[in-house]
């Protein structure tokens, strides 16, 4: 919880601050320009790896398997789109590490390792039919 309050007072703040540098350094219209440009690709990027995602869940359920990794493609890619459409370069350089297939293994293997923590202390359950 500390953490979070933590987080939610730093990153506004370094944001802002990268925010001013970058429209003292370059100027303010091309650092609005930026900003914008960054949100379209990352719209775009977000449509185009979701919709891979989307597909690889749907082939690898024709089969009869579990769709694990398509899942957790599909939610690093919404985190990584979410963060380019908030105003800001660190939340930019963020969702765009989320997104990017390469940089985003990273990501995944944390999140199956806290998955599987949870499981393992019993404080995540899943139920079946």
């Amino acid at each position: 919880m500390r953490l979070l309050i933590l987080l939610l007072i730093l990153v506004p703040a370094l944001e802002i601050s990268v925010l001013v540098l970058s429209g003292n350094t370059i100027g303010f219209l091309p650092t609005i320009v930026l900003m914008v440009a960054t949100s379209f690709i990352g719209a775009w990027l977000a449509k185009t790896q979701g919709l891979k995602a989307f597909r690889d869940a749907q082939t690898q359920m024709s089969y009869g398997q579990l769709p694990g990794e398509s899942i957790l493609d599909g939610i690093c890619i919404l985190i990584g789109g979410l963060l380019l459409l908030t105003p800001g370069f660190i939340s930019d350089l963020f969702g765009i590490v989320l997104l990017l297939p390469a940089t985003r293994v990273f990501f995944k293997n944390s999140i199956k390792k806290w998955l599987e923590k949870k499981l393992r202390n019993g404080q995540f359950y899943i139920i079946r039919r």
